[in-house]
């Protein structure tokens, strides 16, 4: 078994946490923050609660590798999901509220248990999917304070 890897990002979003979190948890709005070759499925019914389970799916051309997960943690400004798949580990998203708003931490705990996907990932897409975390925070962030500001 490989050693966990893992990615730590955060962000300071000029909106309140309730809404940081609603970008987490309605789907709908998920959408809009995602890297658009993700696609978020339920597994039953949508769900954030804990043990709600969903697939995502990178949509590429030929294959379409998923990852299932569910809710393993949950309260108010945190959610834990637990995957499996080619990776396995876990995605926490914490809203941290802020004198000024949140600030949003995402570490992202995984394994790769395949050593060629592995080998791959390490040398073509590591560094592309910190970037890419980022780009997803920076995106959430605009989603986020676009919705505070309706509230004013």
């Amino acid at each position: 078994m490989s050693e966990p890897q893992v990615f730590e990002q955060s962000i300071q979003i000029n909106a309140s946490a309730t809404t940081v979190e609603r970008c987490l948890i309605e789907r709908e709005l998920m959408h809009r923050w995602l890297n658009p070759a993700l696609r978020c499925e339920p597994i039953d019914e949508w769900s954030t609660d804990l043990g709600g389970r969903s697939r995502f799916v990178i949509q590429m051309p030929v294959l379409q590798p998923a990852l299932n997960s569910v809710v393993i943690q949950r309260e108010p400004g945190l959610i834990v999901w637990e995957f499996n798949g080619f990776f396995r580990g876990r995605d926490r998203w914490e809203c941290n509220p802020e004198l000024l708003g949140t600030r949003l931490l995402n570490r992202f705990e995984f394994t790769i248990p395949n050593p060629f996907i592995r080998f791959g990932f390490n040398t073509f897409a590591a560094n592309w999917t910190r970037d890419d975390m980022q780009a997803q925070l920076r995106r959430l962030k605009r989603v986020a304070e676009t919705l505070d500001q309706r509230k004013t």
